[in-house]
């Protein structure tokens, strides 16, 4: 079998080049395709100006909603065939052509994860002003089968998530959960690619930040990523600065020339988001492993709110005299009285040290570290202090 050549660009068709690759060989696909925008006539901005929107040759090949479908159809077939089984698929397209691709998409067996909504900070007015502001684009990410595993770097996703936490939160050590509405900015400045004349290459270039949180949350160090229709190569240029590996398509000469250069002034620059280090697993240790090696002891008090409520047995239970042994983690849900039948203990319950209450987590992370070589990353060690 012909060897899968990486971190290039294809200056193809998209479906010829995407048929001659082989099955089951991409981590990753980005597709931007043709939204078949159907404009008429020429829009002018309010000082009178043409509005240069998406009126190119590519966008208005289709001549009807059938050629659009049958197009669709044969380049998200080619996307089932090369992705992994534990592979990820996202598709980006506006109003015209959103819903038609996700049928397409459901039909060939996709199963969805989510759709999300990129809303864009500083969109294109409505000039006409005769409907709302068309202020966001829709992406579905899916993968191949229901049954399929799949990347998701939840914990980086928590450290991209700047949409519903302030500043000073984030400041201070707060995460929450990424939601499926990023607020990002529209392509511009100096990450707009411009011609020999100085004017924008591409209509529709999307900003590397959108590019930078797929990769993120949805790939590793290594892995492929494929955007078969890739413009100025924007998917390729975020995933060679990730430390990802990637093959760009586009049958337009001038965007795989201009992208190429692009390319070529990238260096990789890797850091914890880039390495998943947020999603990397502590080793497993048990209770009864940390009261052999002296971190804990039998019989020793465990406080919750600075009250004693029960003691460690040798296996690392909790017990009170003449009553059963119970989990550190359904002990805390039987204090606290909630609905759920186990919390995790590691959060809540505390022993002496030298009289005064430590966590028994922060107890936990110094055996990892000093016995097991592990070390938590400092934020959530900070959380714990």
């Amino acid at each position: 079998m012909k060897k899968l050549e990486v971190n290039t660009i294809i200056c193809l068709d998209t479906l010829e080049a995407m048929r001659s690759l082989p099955n089951e060989c991409i981590d990753l696909i980005f597709a931007d395709p043709p939204y078949w925008m159907r404009t008429e006539g020429v829009l002018h901005r309010v000082n009178g100006n043409e509005y240069d929107g998406c009126n190119d040759e590519w966008d208005n090949q289709f001549t009807d909603l059938g050629s659009y479908q049958s197009f669709t159809k044969a380049w998200l077939t080619e996307c089932k065939r090369i992705l992994k089984k534990n592979g990820g698929l996202w598709v980006i397209g506006g109003m015209q052509c959103i819903y038609t691709i996700g049928s397409i998409m459901q039909e060939l067996g996709f199963w969805f994860i989510n759709d999300v909504v990129w809303y864009k900070k500083n969109p294109t007015p409505n000039f006409m002003g005769t409907r709302l502001n068309n202020s966001h684009e829709t992406m579905i990410w899916a993968i191949k089968d229901k049954k399929n595993s799949y990347t998701f770097n939840y914990k980086t996703a928590k450290e991209l998530n700047v949409d519903t936490v302030y500043e000073e939160e984030f400041k201070k050590g707060i995460r929450k959960q990424l939601g499926s509405v990023w607020k990002i900015s529209t392509c511009q400045g100096e990450e707009r690619l411009k011609d020999t004349n100085g004017y924008k290459l591409h209509s529709t270039q999307k900003p590397e930040e959108l590019l930078y949180r797929i990769i993120a949350i949805n790939s590793k160090i290594g892995d492929v990523i494929l955007d078969p229709f890739a413009g100025t190569m924007t998917t390729g240029a975020v995933a060679k600065k990730m430390g990802r590996n990637y093959i760009c398509i586009d049958n337009n000469k001038q965007y795989c020339e201009f992208g190429q250069k692009r390319l070529d002034l990238i260096t990789p620059n890797i850091g914890d988001i880039e390495t998943g280090f947020f999603d990397k697993k502590p080793p497993k240790v048990t209770f009864q492993e940390m009261i052999n090696a002296g971190y804990f002891y039998k019989d020793e008090v465990m406080y919750y709110n600075n009250i004693p409520y029960y003691k460690l047995t040798a296996n690392g239970k909790l017990y009170l005299e003449n009553l059963e042994e119970i989990d550190i983690h359904s002990g805390i849900a039987k204090i606290k009285g909630t609905k759920a039948k186990r919390l995790n203990g590691w959060d809540y319950w505390c022993v002496k040290r030298n009289d005064e209450f430590v966590l028994i987590n922060k107890i936990r992370q110094k055996y990892l570290k000093e016995v097991k070589g592990y070390e938590q990353n400092k934020r959530d060690i900070n959380r714990f202090n």
